[in-house]
């Protein structure tokens, strides 16, 4: 093959990898914080849900998705491992409601639920979360050091049992975040 056809070759190859880039599934955690306010901190954090192709045809198609948030207060040690002061757990499930054509986002820990007209606006409000309970204050001793880490997955048991294999085994299904970490800060 003559130079320039090697060269049209790896252009069209960069450009299948942007477009494929930018239509990447994935969840992040994009920003966390820690606040002191009424003897108690509170946790704000940005989320960002693409879900996989394979994700939106199942939710569509009638398949709820739950999501998990896994939030972790761990106090610093210097010589041993870091000591777990708190572990919380956040789950939403999100289902497609096709006679109104809307999303329903219920949190599973307290049982609200929210409808949404488009899909954007449900993985949006979920992924906002605003001055949320993390602890009292007077669970922190003082002098100490201690972080806050988070992340966020798609709950594979909470799908229907014939969907859980494929789910697996398929990269496509198996999203989550790296873990965040913030500091907690008064």
């Amino acid at each position: 093959m003559a130079p320039a056809g090697w060269r049209r070759l790896l252009c069209v190859l960069a450009l299948g990898l942007c477009a494929a880039a930018s239509h990447a599934s994935g969840f992040e955690v994009r920003a966390a914080a820690t606040k002191l306010q009424d003897e108690s901190y509170q946790l704000t954090a940005r989320i960002d849900y693409q879900l996989s192709t394979e994700m939106l045809d199942a939710l569509n198609s009638g398949v709820p998705l739950t999501l998990r948030l896994e939030i972790e207060v761990q106090r610093l040690r210097r010589w041993w491992a870091n000591e777990t002061v708190k572990k919380l757990e956040q789950r939403h499930q999100l289902t497609y409601h096709a006679f109104s054509d809307q999303y329903l986002l219920r949190n599973l820990n307290s049982g609200t639920l929210t409808i949404y007209h488009t899909l954007n606006l449900a993985l949006a409000a979920l992924g906002a979360l605003d001055d949320f309970p993390l602890l009292e204050a007077d669970l922190i001793a003082p002098g100490e050091e201690y972080q806050v880490q988070l992340r966020t997955a798609l709950d594979i048991e909470a799908l229907p049992a014939p969907l859980r294999p494929v789910a697996y085994v398929t990269p496509a299904w198996r999203l989550s975040s790296a873990w965040y970490t913030c500091s907690l800060t008064p």
